[in-house]
Order: C-alpha cells, then sequence, then structure tokens
C-alpha cells in the first residue's frame, strides 16, 4: 500500500502498450510514500488495473483508447484507424455497419475522409486471424521466432565484440598519455582528447548493449511451453467452430481479436477496393485488399468486359442463372454483392439493351411420333377440357406417362376417331398400342 498526494491528473494509458510501457501509477504525484501501510494488491498490480480501466474508455476525443468490446455488429469498433488522415474511426450503424471517418469534420468543418462498409472488411480481418491461429501458422511462428533469436544472439556478440574493441582503445589511450612527458603540452592535450573520445564512445556503446538486454530480457519469452504448445494447437483447431456458433456473441468475438490484433488501418484503394493493414500484437504486419459493395454496376473496374459477356451469352440463348455461374466463375460480381454476378444483375443488363428470354422449354419434353392433349385441341380445334372430361370419365383410351400427361398416336386415324367420337358416332375410343382397329370400337 502506498500514500500519495497528487497535484495534477496522471498521463492517460497508451493504447496498445505492453504493461512495461504503461505509464507507472505514481507519475504526476507529489509525494509517494509506499509500504506505509498492508497493500491490498502491489503496485505493478495497480498499474496495470488503471491502465485496463483507462483502455476501456469509449471516448475516443479524449482518450483514443481502443474500448471495452460491445456487443455491436461491427467487430473492429475501437481498434480501427484511418489510412488516409490517421484519426481513430468511429462506426455508423444508420443504413448498415459504417466505419466512418469524420474526425476532421468535427474538428475543421471538413469533409469526411473517408466512410467503408463494415461487413466485408470484418470478414476478411476474421479470416486472417483464423489464419493465424491454425496450427500450421503456429509452426511457422515458432520457426520465425528461432530465427529471430539467432539473429538477436548474433547481434548481441557482435556488440560485445564492439565493447571489447573500444575498452581495448580507451585502455591504449589512458596508457599513452600517462607515458607523455608532462612538459610536452601539446602532445599531452592531443592525448587526453584522444583518450576522453575514446572513452565517450565506450560509455555509448555499453549504454546501447546495456539497453538491448534490457530489452530483449523483457521481450516476450522465445520459446513455449511443451503443454501450453498443445493447448494452443487444440484451441486453433476448434476455434473455427467456435467463431461459427451462434452461441458465441460479438463481444467474445471481438476480445477473441483484440487478442492478437493491436489495430486495424483502412484506406480505400478504389472505388470497390479497400487496402487493409492488420498490426499484430507484437509488431508484425499484414498487408490485405478488401472487395468492397458499390453504389452502381458502372463503379466496377470490369463494368464494360462484364456487360460485353452479359450481352454476348444472351444473343446465345443463354438463361440468366447460368450466365451469372459464369460471369461469377470468371471472377466478376455485383455492385452490391462483392462474391458472385447476381441473376438479377444479369437480367437488368439485358433488358436495359432490350435483349427478350429466350422462352425456356416446358416440364415435359416433346415425344417424336406422339401428341399431347394441347396438340390434339389444336388440330381438331376442341376445347382442352373437352378432351380432358372424356379422358376422365374413360370415353378416350390412351396413354399415360407416370407423370400425369396423357399422349395420343400422331396419326390422321387418331385424329379420325376422336372427330367420330365429338360427333357421337361412337361412345369410346381406344388408342392403346395394337389396338386401333375397327373391332376395338363400340358403336351407337
Amino acid at each position: 500500500m502506498f500514500v500519495h498526494g497528487r497535484t495534477r491528473p496522471g498521463p492517460s494509458a497508451t493504447p496498445g502498450a505492453s504493461p512495461a510501457q504503461q505509464p507507472r501509477p505514481d507519475e504526476g504525484w507529489r509525494f509517494v510514500v509506499r509500504d506505509k501501510y498492508p497493500a491490498y494488491i502491489d503496485v505493478a498490480t495497480f498499474g496495470k488495473i488503471q491502465a485496463v480501466l483507462e483502455g476501456n474508455r469509449a471516448d475516443y476525443l479524449r482518450t483514443k483508447g481502443r474500448g471495452i468490446p460491445r456487443d455491436g455488429a461491427a467487430l473492429l469498433h475501437g481498434i480501427v484507424w484511418c489510412g488516409e488522415c490517421g484519426h481513430k474511426m468511429t462506426v455508423r450503424y444508420k443504413g448498415g455497419s459504417q466505419y466512418v471517418c469524420n474526425h476532421l469534420r468535427r474538428q475543421q468543418n471538413a469533409p469526411e475522409c473517408q466512410r467503408l462498409r463494415a461487413a466485408a472488411i470484418d470478414a476478411r480481418v476474421a479470416a486472417a486471424f483464423l489464419e493465424a491461429v491454425a496450427p500450421a501458422e503456429i509452426e511457422v511462428w515458432g520457426h520465425a521466432r528461432k530465427a529471430q533469436r539467432q539473429a538477436d544472439e548474433a547481434f548481441r556478440r557482435a556488440e560485445e565484440q564492439q565493447v571489447e574493441r573500444l575498452r581495448y582503445q580507451a585502455a591504449l589511450a589512458e596508457r599513452q598519455f600517462d607515458r607523455v612527458d608532462p612538459d610536452n603540452r601539446l602532445v599531452a592535450a592531443e592525448l587526453e582528447r584522444r583518450w576522453e573520445a575514446a572513452l565517450v564512445e565506450l560509455r555509448r556503446a555499453e549504454a546501447a548493449l546495456a539497453q538491448r538486454t534490457a530489452a530483449v530480457a523483457s521481450a516476450e519469452p522465445g520459446t513455449i511451453d511443451p503443454r501450453l504448445r498443445a493447448k494452443v494447437v487444440s484451441l486453433g483447431q476448434r476455434l473455427p467452430g467456435l467463431w461459427a456458433d451462434p452461441g458465441v456473441s460479438r463481444a467474445h468475438k471481438k476480445a477473441l481479436l483484440r487478442c492478437l490484433i493491436d489495430k486495424v488501418v483502412l484506406r480505400r484503394s478504389a472505388r470497390d477496393r479497400a487496402a487493409v493493414r492488420i498490426v499484430w500484437r507484437g509488431g508484425a504486419v499484414s498487408e490485405l485488399e478488401v472487395t468492397m459493395p458499390a453504389n452502381a454496376l458502372t463503379a466496377l473496374p470490369g463494368h464494360a468486359e462484364m456487360e460485353a459477356r452479359v450481352l454476348a451469352l444472351a444473343r446465345a440463348g443463354v438463361d440468366d442463372v447460368a450466365i451469372a455461374r459464369t460471369l461469377t466463375a470468371e471472377g466478376h460480381h455485383s455492385a452490391r454483392h462483392c462474391t458472385a454476378v447476381l441473376p438479377s444483375t444479369v437480367r437488368g443488363i439485358r433488358l436495359r439493351h432490350g435483349l427478350k428470354l429466350v422462352p425456356e422449354p416446358t416440364r415435359w419434353p416433346r415425344v417424336p411420333g406422339w401428341l399431347t392433349v394441347t396438340g390434339v385441341a389444336a388440330r381438331l380445334q376442341v376445347p382442352e377440357e373437352w378432351l380432358r372430361r372424356r379422358l376422365r370419365d374413360g370415353a378416350i383410351r390412351t396413354v399415360r406417362e407416370p407423370s400425369g400427361r396423357y399422349l395420343f398416336p400422331d396419326g390422321e386415324r387418331t385424329l379420325e376417331e376422336l372427330r367420330r367420337l365429338r360427333a357421337r358416332m361412337v361412345k369410346q375410343v381406344d388408342l392403346m398400342p395394337g389396338a386401333l382397329q375397327h373391332e376395338g370400337y363400340h358403336h351407337a
């Protein structure tokens, strides 16, 4: 426990900084008396708690902190920054989730810097996060850490050798100064200057070596305990399933992202593209490009090529659904749908150029040598209902498919017998195969 008196607010915590980089709990106080009373928690823990509380504040204008994860639709709320002006971006849910940079508008009444739809960006960053925690990526990270440790060790040995060389030069300059005749003032002054210069260079090299040694000692450990590694690999295998589980809230997903991601920098590189830079914990950076929804089809770079392809396929008799599948396979997409070409987009292009859809065939293909009810009614010029009623009553016997369609033999004999039935010259007509004989009919 420590007692203190305060004269001014202490400095705010730095967003995303490590505990070693956070301000000390006694900074900004006039006096501090440590260990005066029994403490509930130690000073280091108090400093960490204060940093967490300060970082959880959602007051972007003052603290610029990450903010505590909340259950909003945007996954990157609190850790997304503008790649144009460098200020923190806010979230706007009106009209769909959007990342908006309006800092300059608030401060200088300038236009909004940029506004980006959140759905596509969130999906891409989440995919990059899941890839980063995959077991293969963990193994790659282990190899990279091993190579980094080897490089650091080589650099440290080189610095130690440099310090030893400077110590020898300083000792040599000291011996030369001690041997000079004091009466020879010019030579003594020059040797003293060389000695002092060697000492300054030696102190500078020793300070640099001590700083690097301290930084390496305070950095994250280069090796992972085998039991911890096994747990991390197991979690990496289960995490995609947990991420897709509807029971996992958005607040939990945001908390998972913040475990590895320090911040995400966004910049619109084209009307339908956004450049995304992910800054991971530890300083690693990933550069991504995300396809964004456009406000019009003409905003797409390949608009002219896609339109020409639609017209060519439509003139060839291909239907809208097949055209949409073909264009999606070729890498095109609709304006507001970033992953595929919608049939409605194809239909809009086709109708805008006055191309009508070729009528699709009926659900029953034509059978050579046979007529349907529609075909017989057209040839006899009688209502279709008259034929269907006779078929239901059994006055006409003919072939019926499993689908329920009636078929009539295509020939003049069939039409003649049906005309006789229509004229009530016969009570029944049998058109089954092999039954078109006079003795198969019953005359009135």
